[in-house]
């Protein structure tokens, strides 16, 4: 059976570069970063000069902005229990959006068990954050913005660059979650005017197991773990020194080829849409049509179930997902959706259809051609299937 990858949102193939780049790690350079003897001081080297590549693709002002860290999810923690314990004495405020991925939400709600006051905004049919709403929510209390950069579900990039200059009039620590932009889409840091972001390698074919956080020079923020005085104090714990070098690797391989990536992708993505638009009825395009991630096609089809199409493309070997990976199997409505108010026929059938450098116009047109027949059998045996 033919095997297509359709969910790079969820994760990416390791690129091959990446992997040889990391193999030595696993072998002969295995010293311990914070050692001081030979082995210790090249691993040194070796992770200073990942720091480097992971701070170009954002642009940073200086490599010692960037911490590592286990992935997305602890950078996400990292910044927002960090940021809102050190800024506790100014106010206990926070915005966010009501469509961040769960690793901002949950973060938010553990500090509202402890006192703090949460704003999650709302968004349009697009999945957009009005910077409008973010103005008109800043009280005097307020010390931390997070808006991610671009949705893990739909793609839709957000306003980042205004929220940040927004955040830097008002004195607010701005944080964004860019876990699914950098690498994908061109983010420059100093030009949104971030304090904080964060980062994964393997949404842009590094390593699991590797993240980092971007803090801008000056930014207030606590530790969230104790231990040792790696990281210059911000993250303590043995460096992860082949995931490390394989998220540099995977940076500089990033930026090097973003433009014709994205063009590519892009073409991909488009692709597969015409062809659903023009052979299947009943869909619906969720996210903003422009401002959105090239890899990223989120359709919903009328009075279906997700899970089910997505069971039924796994059948003839292709895989996609119902949305984030971090609440695959929950049968409850996404909460981007349900933020965008789509409509309850097309509410809980929708499917995510990541694209990623490797995927080819030939699995587009494999993925076309079995999709409709999925499409049409799960409706004919639908419940919400209108008598003839």
């Amino acid at each position: 059976m033919r095997k297509v990858y359709l969910d790079s949102n969820a994760t990416t193939m390791t690129h091959p570069d990446v992997v040889d780049a990391m193999l030595p790690f696993f072998s002969e350079r295995y010293g311990n970063a914070s050692s001081v003897h030979s082995f210790g001081r090249e691993a040194k080297k070796d992770l200073e000069k990942a720091r480097q590549r992971v701070a170009a693709i954002i642009n940073a002002e200086s490599a010692d902005e960037i911490v590592f860290t286990s992935g997305g999810t602890e950078a996400d923690n990292h910044a927002i229990i960090g940021a809102a314990e050190a800024l506790k004495e100014k106010g206990k405020h926070i915005i966010t959006s009501s469509v961040e991925h769960n690793a901002v939400l949950n973060a938010c709600r553990f500090l509202e068990r402890r006192g703090y006051k949460v704003t999650y905004l709302g968004v349009d049919e697009y999945g957009l954050v009005d910077p409008g709403e973010v103005r008109a929510n800043i009280k005097e209390d307020t010390t931390l913005i997070s808006v991610m950069t671009a949705n893990n579900e739909t793609g839709t990039i957000m306003p980042v660059d205004e929220i940040g200059r927004i955040a830097d009039e008002k004195g607010v620590v701005f944080h964004t979650d860019a876990v699914q932009a950098a690498g994908k889409v061109r983010v420059d840091l100093r030009e949104t005017g971030a304090h904080l972001a964060s980062l994964s390698a393997h949404k842009i074919y590094g390593p699991k197991g590797v993240g980092a956080l971007y803090i801008r020079k000056g930014t207030r923020i606590e530790p969230v773990a104790y231990g040792g005085h790696q990281e210059k104090g911000r993250r303590p714990g043995t460096e992860n020194i082949p995931g490390i070098v394989g998220f540099g690797k995977a940076c500089e391989i990033a930026l090097s080829g973003i433009s014709g990536h994205a063009e590519k992708i892009k073409h991909l993505r488009d692709m597969l849409h015409d062809r659903i638009k023009r052979e299947i009825g009943g869909i619906k395009l969720n996210g903003h049509p422009e401002k959105r991630l090239p890899n990223t096609l989120n359709v919903s089809f009328e009075n279906l179930e997700g899970e089910s199409i997505t069971l039924g493309l796994d059948l003839e070997g292709i895989a996609v997902s119902t949305g984030s990976a971090c609440t695959s199997g929950s049968l409850e409505p996404s909460h981007v959706l349900k933020s965008m108010k789509v409509e309850p026929p097309f509410l809980q059938g929708s499917v995510r259809f990541s694209f990623s450098a490797f995927n080819t116009e030939e699995e587009v047109i494999y993925v076309a051609g079995k999709l409709p027949a999925i499409i049409d059998r799960l409706r004919k045996i639908s419940p919400a299937r209108k008598p003839a």
